[in-house]
């Protein structure tokens, strides 16, 4: 992912000296502004690729400033950040135009994770149904049939199997699995992802010293092959 352009609209100091540095730290262009007339005023430029916005703020609070960008037709991904975490203040903010709600206190890992999936590119979707050698895989139905038996996916099993599907020929990174298949609310490490892989591949029967079509790219995470190299339609299981 290339360094983004953000827009950091937070009028405490010390929370914003954080968020502007780690952000930073991430390779991202970062300008802070501390009210919210100065907010409005830079985000019209057009510079940004998203708008972090506090709702508390001197001279214009972020609703406002978020109607009043949206009024304007302006499509700047806005994540709105706020101590303001009641359900009616949430549903207001994303009535008005906000893409994504993070109340605080909130962890700098999920504050990154939310950027990550502000920034990404709207993901392909994955085909429904796909045939991997002896292996039918049913994503609607969670499951893969293959030897004339059914082997049930798991929700994460079915997201990891889905990602790969959507992106054939793509690496996808560790990091990735956890952001779109576990999203924000837990964050295993990347082993967890590992051992989801592997039981992706032993219901396909993707198995052995060289698996056919969900590679392991090392260092890195995991590519979906869609033409493997030519072999026997069999099980692919030792």
């Amino acid at each position: 992912m290339r360094p983004a352009r953000l827009l950091l609209v937070e009028d405490e100091e010390a929370l914003g000296a954080v968020l502007a540095d780690t952000l930073r730290r991430e390779g991202h262009e970062v300008a802070w502004v501390r009210a919210g007339p100065e907010g409005l005023a830079e985000a019209r430029r057009g510079r940004y690729d998203l708008l972090l916005l506090d709702l508390m703020l001197p001279g214009l609070d972020g609703f406002e400033l978020c109607r009043r960008l949206r009024a304007e037709g302006s499509r700047l991904p806005i994540l709105m950040l706020t101590a303001r975490g009641r359900e009616e203040d949430r549903v207001r903010g994303l009535d008005l135009g906000a893409d994504d709600y993070l109340p605080k206190p909130f962890s700098l890992k999920e504050l990154l994770a939310r950027v990550r999936a502000r920034l990404r590119p709207a993901r392909p979707e994955a085909p429904r149904t796909a045939r991997l050698g002896a292996a039918e895989v049913d994503l609607g139905a969670m499951v893969v049939r293959r030897a004339g038996a059914e082997h049930a996916l798991t929700r994460r099993e079915a997201g990891v199997l889905a990602l790969l599907l959507a992106h054939p020929g793509e690496v996808i990174s560790r990091t990735r699995f956890l952001d779109e298949v576990w999203g924000y609310e837990r964050f295993p490490t990347t082993r967890t992802v590992d051992m989801h892989v592997a039981r992706v591949r032993e219901k396909l029967g993707d198995t052995g010293p060289e698996p056919r079509y969900i590679r392991t790219v090392h260092g890195v995470g995991y590519r979906f092959d869609p033409a493997p190299d030519p072999v026997a339609d069999g099980d692919g299981a030792p």
